[in-house]
């Protein structure tokens, strides 16, 4: 009988844990949407389109071409620098977020192969039907923080405008 009442125990104390994790990942990232450094990273074109996942776009961004990917590491930072309208130019690749220079800014990448690097979010979904009006974008908006966690927040087009 004493045996039963430990399983209980257990799921519950496991199901807390779980919750408590869950909620500190919202708020984190809540702060992260509130208080995060904006930076618009200029976009490569791909096809806006899936059959089997809607509408959506495959973003990749022009700060993560022409790279020898042999001579960077498999996990790191992206070290940009700001331009007056926040859109950030690659300055280099590093396996810390230490040793930054004033007005460098860094974001966590990882190489999944020996050909592409992801920055953060690779995937803008929306509603079925407006991708005409996404074909305009030209910037993802992200979020960054100080240790280098980056959240997508929409889609700017040329004008720096987000697309709504």
């Amino acid at each position: 009988m004493q045996m039963k009442t430990y399983k209980w125990w257990i799921i519950v104390i496991n199901l807390l844990l779980l919750l408590v994790y869950f909620a500190y990942s919202v708020a984190s990232k809540e702060d992260l949407t509130k208080n995060g450094r904006l930076i618009l990273l200029e976009l490569a074109p791909v096809d806006p389109r899936s059959l089997l996942q809607g509408d959506y776009m495959d973003l990749r961004y022009k700060i993560s071409e022409e790279v020898n990917y042999q001579n960077i590491p498999k996990n790191g930072y992206c070290v940009v620098t700001l331009n007056d309208k926040n859109i950030a130019k690659r300055v280099r690749f590093q396996p810390h977020k230490q040793a930054l220079n004033e007005g460098e800014y860094v974001i966590k990448y990882t190489t999944k192969n020996s050909w592409q690097i992801n920055i953060g979010a690779e995937s803008y979904f929306f509603q079925e039907g407006h991708a005409k009006k996404y074909e305009a974008a030209k910037y993802g908006g992200l979020r960054i923080d100080e240790n280098g966690n980056s959240l997508l927040i929409g889609l700017y087009n040329e004008d720096l405008q987000k697309i709504e």
